[in-house]
């Protein structure tokens, strides 16, 4: 039988539990997907942590890439032997073959590898909407990144670099930042010896940035409102830090500001919308202005060990999983 990852109850790294799973028939409207790579992202923490609450037990993961081997009923536009990759619910990409939903699939350009796919869909929809869609960055923005040396900060900071904004990213040690300024950033602040919001209102000579990207949350998020320029836009993509508490409105959009917490089950919830992103992110990858760096390479069966090495801030760029 097949294996996958499952969780029976929430918790640390430890609840990941490497079992066998019954793989039925694909059923109407899905196809069924052997696994040649799954991508490990944060928002695998929170499902597992249930920060974000999936019903138990579960599988986990919301991205992969592999195979089409057989099709249920009613699907079109895709055929057994297909490349394909996703990056969307439902919950457990975690395994080493599953059925999807066929609308969620979509097929793999020849030039990219299943390895570059899963990681890199999700992080890189995700930046697609983040800089296209949540706020249109235009050439000439400031824009500030945090957490730039990891999977979604070094895809976004070479596509801001690509649009011609300039990139502002924060990082947590000195051989991060040099990552992230080697990966789009213009300049790059090691937030544990500098102060972000001092360092920013100095580089854009007090006039602030149009938009911050705060993946962080609970440590930054009053930094990052401090760091906009009037009518600008903080968007929260995620609390790696931990949740940010109640806010008083009031005071915290005070200079006429924008916020949002953007999410890609919404963003991608059209198949239309869910294409033109991914067509997109192809383009630009396959155009080499934004490169694909797989940093951290673990056995599916490992998947506990990435976890606790992604909690503890230990990897850089994408990490993948291999069944």
């Amino acid at each position: 039988m097949p294996k996958a990852i499952r969780i029976h109850t929430n918790g640390g790294a430890e609840v990941l539990k490497w079992e066998e799973v019954s793989v039925g028939d694909p059923g109407p409207g899905e196809a069924r997907v052997r696994q040649h790579a799954v991508g490990l992202n944060y928002i695998d923490v929170y499902h597992r942590s249930g920060q974000y609450p999936a019903p138990l037990p579960s599988g986990i993961g919301m991205e992969g890439a592999g195979v089409v081997e057989a099709l249920g009923a009613d699907v079109t536009g895709l055929k057994p032997g297909d490349r394909v990759a996703y990056a969307s619910m439902p919950l457990g990409a975690y395994c080493e073959v599953r059925n999807m939903p066929a609308e969620r699939l979509l097929r793999l350009p020849d030039r990219i590898s299943f390895e570059q796919a899963a990681a890199m869909m999700l992080q890189g929809i995700t930046a697609q909407y983040l800089i296209k869609r949540t706020y249109k960055v235009q050439r000439g923005d400031a824009v500030l990144f945090h957490a730039a040396a990891g999977g979604l900060g070094l895809i976004t900071c070479q596509w801001l670099n690509a649009i011609g904004a300039t990139v502002i990213g924060t990082a947590g040690s000195d051989e991060k930042a040099a990552l992230a300024k080697a990966h789009g950033c213009r300049h790059a602040v090691n937030y544990k010896s500098e102060n972000f919001v001092e360092r920013v209102k100095e580089i854009t000579g007090g006039a602030g940035v149009a938009v911050v990207y705060d993946s962080v949350g609970k440590d930054t998020f009053q930094g990052s409102l401090d760091c906009l320029r009037p009518f600008g836009m903080l968007v929260a993509v995620g609390n790696s830090s931990g949740a940010v508490p109640p806010i008083d409105l009031g005071k915290a959009c005070r200079g006429s500001l924008f916020l949002t917490r953007p999410s890609i089950v919404a963003y991608t919830a059209k198949r239309e919308d869910l294409l033109a992103s991914a067509n997109d992110l192809f383009d630009i990858v396959l155009s080499g202005q934004v490169r694909i760096e797989v940093n951290q390479r673990y056995a599916l069966r490992d998947a506990a060990q990435a976890h606790r090495d992604l909690e503890a801030r230990r990897t850089t760029g994408s990490t993948i999983l291999l069944p």
